[in-house]
């Protein structure tokens, strides 16, 4: 696993553990495969995911998708109109530390160089 996507708690949780397969940004990713998932703001990949796709056509503001992304306040699509589709969501057992790179923002590169 090279990457590390950084993502906050409330988000992380629902991708972990209730269903959530999208992730919902402000712009596509051309990134595919296997990523870690980093809980903002803790310095620990707490699982991993599959990154298989990414809607590069704006998400329409509605409920329609609400099963996939868990957007429940549907003015923050305003903000985060792309889907990155995930599957194979795992949550570890024992979270990794890793050493946080200053800047870092949404990837953080796992592997050493």
């Amino acid at each position: 696993m090279d990457k590390g996507l950084i993502v906050k708690k409330e988000w992380l949780d629902r991708i972990l553990d209730k269903g959530k397969v999208w992730e919902m940004r402000t712009t596509p990713t051309k990134i595919r495969g296997v990523v870690g998932l980093i809980e903002s703001g803790t310095g620990l990949i707490v699982g991993e995911v599959e990154i298989v796709d990414s809607i590069s056509t704006p998400i329409q503001k509605t409920t329609k998708h609400l099963d996939k992304h868990h957007v429940y306040d549907l003015q923050l699509l305003d903000k985060w109109k792309f889907a990155w589709v995930l599957k194979n969501a795992k949550r570890y057992d024992k979270p990794i530390p890793y050493t946080h790179p200053k800047g870092a923002v949404i990837w953080v590169n796992l592997k050493k160089k």
